[in-house]
C-alpha cells in the first residue's frame, strides 16, 4: 500500500449524518431555488417589435470613424496586432495630407470578430470603435467581409461612444 495514503493517516473535519450521505437537504434547497425562480416575473423581449435597449458601455460592429470627410485611420496596424481572432486586415499606403499614411485596405471579417474591443482599446487616434449595431445578417462569406465603404462612419454618429471612452479612461 503507498505510504501516503495510509487510511489511519486520513482525517475528517467531520462526519456526515444519514441525511447528509442521503443528500436529501441539499435536493430540497435545489427545488426551493427552482421554485423561487418558476413564479419571477418573465423579461422576454419581443424583439423585432421591441429593440434592445443597449448600455453605454455596449460592444457592437467595430466602425472606422469619419471626420470632416478624412479617415482617422493612420493605418499603424496596431488593431491588427492585437485581434486574437485575427480578423482585422490593414495595408498601408502614403497620402499627400498632413497625416503621412492611410489604409488603403481596411477589411474586417465580421465571421471572426468576437466583439472584444481591444481594437478599440489599442487605437491611438480612436479611429476604429465599438459602435451600437448589432443586427448582422449575412447571406455568404464575401458578404461578411467589410471594408472601407461599411465600415467608415461620420463622427456625429458614433459620438456617444467616444464620450463614454473619453469619461472612462
Amino acid at each position: 500500500m503507498n505510504e501516503f495514503l495510509k487510511k489511519s493517516e486520513i482525517k475528517r473535519l467531520k462526519n456526515l449524518t444519514f441525511l447528509q450521505r442521503l443528500y436529501i437537504p441539499e435536493i430540497l434547497k435545489g427545488i426551493r431555488i427552482t421554485l423561487r425562480q418558476i413564479f419571477k416575473p418573465s423579461f422576454t423581449i419581443q424583439y423585432p417589435e421591441q429593440k434592445f435597449i443597449k448600455p453605454e458601455s455596449f460592444r457592437g460592429r467595430p466602425v472606422l470613424v469619419e471626420e470632416n470627410g478624412v479617415e482617422r485611420c493612420v493605418a499603424c496596424g496596431l488593431c491588427s496586432r492585437v485581434c486574437p481572432a485575427l480578423a482585422i486586415d490593414v495595408q498601408s499606403a502614403e497620402t499627400e495630407l498632413e497625416k503621412e499614411r492611410y489604409p488603403e485596405i481596411f477589411e474586417i471579417n465580421m465571421l471572426r470578430c468576437i466583439f472584444c474591443g481591444f481594437c478599440e482599446e489599442v487605437c491611438p487616434e480612436e479611429a476604429i470603435i465599438m459602435s451600437s449595431d448589432y443586427e448582422l445578417s449575412f447571406t455568404d462569406y464575401n458578404s461578411a467581409i467589410y471594408g472601407k465603404d461599411k465600415l467608415l462612419v461620420p463622427i456625429e454618429k458614433v459620438q456617444d461612444r467616444l464620450d463614454h471612452l473619453h469619461r472612462t479612461r
